[in-house]
């Protein structure tokens, strides 16, 4: 809201000055206000430029913090099924959205979020290596993303507790349907509904003890208290 409100002072600055000129033009002052007037029209023309890029902004990141609030909601319902869950795990260069330690393994969610079109169905295509909307790709893929980022988890994971376990990625979709295809079911990387993600990790088949359960929380409950200090 600070930088929009810089732009509406900035045009608001040269709209007086332009009106200024033109009463002393109007009253045969000396001064000629045209090159008042054309400042103050470029300055207009850029500041609602700036704040129709400032709004849409602010629109991607309110959508991006409704999307990460809504996917912890689901995600904290799997703590009654003894799951240990994080939130905003920083990286080295990255944060990692979520990660949910359960004994059906061990979890890195990343969620992405998209504006729904006006018209038609709000569904995306995974093929096992990339979402698509309409055809449209978005320009960082999630899929690459989360895949680097659960292999840092299994790195770190190994370096604390001496033990390597495996590391499921998945990326979420606040609001959209996902259809996957025949590919994409062989993929390690689930692309799903947040809604759905609380059922594919109960029902997945059980590979950790309670103990590692535990273990494996430890060490990363460390590691996040002493980056965030």
């Amino acid at each position: 809201m600070g930088k929009i409100l810089s732009y509406f002072l900035m045009a608001g600055l040269f709209v007086a000055l332009a009106a200024l000129e033109s009463l002393r033009w109007y009253i045969e002052a000396p001064i000629n206000p045209v090159l008042f007037i054309i400042c103050a029209a470029i300055a207009v023309t850029v500041a609602v430029w700036k704040i129709r890029d400032e709004i849409k902004k602010s629109k991607c990141l309110a959508l991006g913090r409704d999307g990460e609030k809504a996917v912890g909601q689901f995600l904290e319902g799997l703590r009654e099924s003894g799951a240990k869950v994080f939130h905003d795990i920083p990286g080295v260069g990255f944060n990692i959205d979520h990660v949910v330690i359960h004994s059906t393994g061990i979890y890195v969610i990343e969620t992405k979020t998209y504006s729904k079109p006006v018209r038609g169905d709000a569904r995306l295509i995974y093929d096992g290596e990339t979402v698509t909307a309409n055809g449209f790709k978005p320009e960082r893929n999630a899929i690459i993303q989360v895949r680097a980022a659960s292999q840092w988890l299994v790195d770190l994971v190994q370096e604390s507790t001496g033990m390597k376990f495996p590391v499921r990625a998945a990326v979420v979709y606040p609001g959209w349907f996902i259809e996957s295809t025949a590919k994409a079911k062989l993929s390690d990387v689930w692309a799903l509904n947040p809604k759905a993600l609380p059922s594919f990790i109960l029902n997945s088949k059980v590979t950790l003890k309670a103990e590692e359960v535990q273990l494996c929380a430890y060490h990363l409950g460390r590691y996040v208290r002493s980056s965030n200090k």
